[in-house]
C-alpha cells in the first residue's frame, strides 16, 4: 500500500516526503478515527490512509513486515505481541481509550436482558446463535469469552456461539437479524441503527477493555508522529469521546 501512495505521489509531482501516515486500527475505530482523521486534514495535513480490520489480523501483519506509521489495537495482548517483535518505537506507546462490553439484539426484537452471574442467556438463544468476535484472537472474542465464563454461563452456550472475523462482522450478524443476540462493544451499538444494547456486562467480568497506540518503527511519515499526538490530545480525545468511547 505504501509503496502505491509514492507511486501516485509521484505521479502527481509531489515530494516523496508528503505521503500521509498509514495507520492500522481496530474495526471498532472505524467512525471516531475517520472523524479524528477528517479534524487532522481540517488543520492543513493530508489526511492520513485508515486500514481497518481485527487487532489480531493487524498485528500479524506488521509481524509479517507490512508498512505502515501507525498501530491502534483493541487490546493489550496484540499490541504487546508487535512490541515483541521489536515494531514499536520506545516512548510512543499509550493506552488512551476504553470501552463496555453489551450483548445486543436486533432493533425490532430488542427486549432488557439482565446480565448477572448464572444468567439464561442459553434459554433465550434457544436454536439461535450467538454472534461475537473469534474467542481465540478477535480481542472483542476474548473479552467476550472470559465475561461468560467469569459468569458461570459461557459452558451452555459455546456450542451455539457464531464466531466472526473481527468485531464489525458479529455487529453485521446481529443487523441482518440472521443472530438473536451478539457482544459487542458499546461504541460498535452505538454506531449502528440495526441493534440495540439489551445489556451491559460488568466491568468486573473481563479484564479492562483499553486501546493502545503506538508509532512503529517502520514509519516514514514525517506527519506520524504528529498524527499520533493529535489522537492522544485534549481535542482528539473529544472526538472519540463523541462516539462514546471513554478516554483515558
Amino acid at each position: 500500500m505504501r509503496r502505491l501512495l509514492l507511486l501516485l505521489l509521484a505521479l502527481l509531482g509531489a515530494p516523496a516526503f508528503a505521503a500521509p501516515p498509514l495507520v492500522l486500527a481496530a474495526a471498532s475505530l472505524q467512525e471516531s478515527l475517520n472523524a479524528a482523521a477528517d479534524a487532522w486534514a481540517a488543520r492543513h495535513h493530508a489526511r492520513p490512509v485508515l486500514s481497518f480490520a481485527s487487532s489480531s489480523v493487524l498485528a500479524k501483519q506488521i509481524d509479517a513486515g507490512a508498512p505502515a506509521d501507525i498501530f491502534i489495537s483493541a487490546d493489550e495482548p496484540w499490541m504487546d505481541d508487535v512490541a515483541r517483535h521489536g515494531l514499536v518505537k520506545a516512548g510512543t506507546r499509550i493506552s488512551f481509550l476504553a470501552n463496555s462490553l453489551v450483548l445486543v439484539a436486533p432493533a425490532a426484537s430488542a427486549k432488557p436482558v439482565v446480565i448477572k452471574p448464572d444468567f439464561p442467556l442459553a434459554r433465550l438463544l434457544g436454536d439461535g446463535k450467538l454472534a461475537m468476535g473469534e474467542v481465540s484472537s478477535v480481542p472483542a472474542g476474548k473479552y467476550g469469552k472470559e465475561a461468560l465464563t467469569n459468569l458461570g454461563v459461557w459452558d451452555a452456550v459455546a456450542s451455539h456461539v457464531a464466531g466472526a472475523d473481527n468485531v464489525r462482522s458479529a455487529l453485521a450478524l446481529v443487523e441482518r437479524g440472521e443472530v438473536p443476540f451478539g457482544i459487542v462493544y458499546a461504541t460498535d451499538a452505538y454506531a449502528s441503527k440495526g441493534v440495540k444494547i439489551v445489556g451491559v456486562f460488568p466491568a468486573s467480568s473481563h479484564a479492562p477493555i483499553t486501546y493502545p497506540i503506538a508509532l512503529l518503527t517502520a514509519s516514514t511519515s514525517p506527519d506520524a508522529e504528529g498524527f499520533r499526538r493529535f489522537l492522544i490530545s485534549g481535542a482528539g480525545k473529544a472526538i472519540f469521546k463523541r462516539y462514546g468511547f471513554q478516554p483515558k
